[in-house]
């Protein structure tokens, strides 16, 4: 843990958050006439990924997917959702 003063983190904010991305440090002290003011740390790193195509190539969809769409969607409506073109 370092403690600055306020005017300190405002001249050397770079030089601070590389102390906590090299772990040198942290959690770094900000005050304000001797009183603790803030407490900066880093944001921990989310456990999961959840971007989009994460799972692209562990399976394969197959070529006749789409191919009960209408007999499915009479089923749930009691109708034919698109006319037959």
């Amino acid at each position: 843990m370092i403690a600055v003063t306020i005017p300190e983190a405002e001249a050397g904010l770079s030089e601070l958050l590389q102390l906590l991305e090299t772990k040198k440090e942290d959690v770094i002290i900000v005050t304000r006439n001797g009183r603790t003011a803030v407490k900066i740390t880093l944001i921990p790193e989310p456990a999961g990924s959840k971007r989009i195509g994460a799972a692209e190539g562990r399976f394969a969809v197959p070529d006749d997917f789409d191919a009960g769409n209408k007999e499915i969607a009479a089923l749930l409506m009691n109708r034919p959702l698109l006319p037959d073109s």
